[in-house]
């Protein structure tokens, strides 16, 4: 395990924490809603692309110096932040006072805007910036070049292997207890979805069962009508490879290394799923309201079985989430996907209906 500490003075400025992936709906949060931290406690991760402030408008920076930014589709700004900011749950920071003056935010918190907003303690640099806004999971950012990673003492968590993983533990449902749809659901299938479009050349496909009861009205908005060139399949530990072929594969991430399992013969294109989503889809769940064998414990009472928790409205992919994902493929430079993204732009049926696939940070 590792603490970061303040590059000026040496002050530890984190918990020990563990580096795992970096969630795929970090920056995809619901508008005008109040989000949890975005991290367990005691983990850490990076953000390799550019984040955050200074901002640079498309017209500035033009296609070849955006390229090298990591975006590859027109939008409203490109950030020049740094890369590899430390991402860290609030409650695992440490020594660190808020910069009064750099506190701004839209109406519930703050937005991280004016850039570093916490200071150390012990010697005044700005190191951090705490973002708590609505719409936003709540984080700390360590800024790379004013923090230095430390071992802690405490002994390395072991990374498992794909053989050693268990996914079951990491599922997530997708509704929550009032019936909305879980908000890490709705950011990673539709980054999941954008890698899909990439993967399919923007062709028809079809899903796999699971996913097609769920989300394919969602998906049919994203991609054109007509008889599948490709068949999805869900893929990944305890679960066979998929048809081979021209087959798309869904597979998780793993959630600590964030690379996406591969298959035995490394054929099949693969779209990189949440592992939480991914573990509900693919792996069985208990649907039972009694034991496989025997009877319920002693002293156990139940007159009932709770059902699946339903949403009370369809799956909407986050917008936002899916022009950024998209932005940030190279795959879309691809002659044969530009027509999908011409139609997607401009609205027409069959990629989505939607207006501007970059008109938003």
């Amino acid at each position: 395990m590792d603490v970061f500490a303040c590059a000026g003075c040496g002050a530890e400025l984190t918990a020990p924490v563990s580096r795992v992936a970096l969630p795929v709906h970090t920056h995809y949060g619901a508008w005008e809603e109040l989000h949890p931290p975005l991290m367990e406690p005691a983990t850490y991760a990076l953000e390799p692309r550019p984040s955050g402030p200074p901002w640079r408008s498309w017209d500035e920076v033009g296609e070849q110096l955006a390229a090298g930014q990591g975006v590859y589709l027109p939008q409203h700004s490109v950030s020049f932040g740094p890369r590899d900011r430390i991402v860290i749950a609030p409650g695992d920071s440490r020594r660190m006072a808020f910069i009064p003056e750099k506190c701004a935010g839209y109406c519930r918190g703050i937005d991280g805007r004016d850039g570093p907003n916490l200071a150390c303690e012990d010697c005044g640099r700005a190191v951090a910036t705490r973002m708590d806004d609505c719409g936003l999971w709540q984080t700390v950012w360590l800024e790379p070049d004013a923090v230095r990673r430390l071992p802690s003492g405490s002994p390395a968590v072991p990374v498992p292997g794909w053989d050693e993983l268990d996914p079951q533990p990491y599922a997530v449902a997708p509704v929550e207890l009032d019936g909305s749809w879980s908000r890490r659901w709705e950011a990673a299938v539709t980054v999941a979805l954008a890698h899909l479009v990439v993967a399919c050349e923007g062709r028809p496909v079809a899903l796999p069962g699971p996913f097609a009861e769920l989300l394919g009205d969602a998906v049919a908005r994203h991609l054109p009508a007509g008889p599948p060139a490709l068949a999805a399949s869900l893929a990944g530990p305890g679960t066979p490879a998929g048809r081979p072929g021209g087959d798309v594969l869904l597979v998780p991430r793993h959630p600590v290394t964030g690379e996406p399992w591969r298959a035995p013969d490394g054929t099949a294109p693969v779209v990189p799923l949440d592992i939480g989503v991914w573990s509900h889809l693919a792996l069985p769940r208990e649907t039972s309201p009694l034991p496989a064998s025997g009877t319920l414990p002693e002293g156990v009472l139940r007159d009932d079985y709770p059902l699946p928790l339903h949403p009370w409205c369809r799956f909407v992919p986050h917008d936002r989430a899916f022009r950024s994902t998209l932005a940030h493929l190279p795959g879309i430079r691809r002659p044969e996907l530009r027509a999908y993204y011409d139609r997607y732009a401009s609205g027409g049926a069959g990629a989505g209906g939607r207006a501007g696939v970059g008109d938003s940070k």
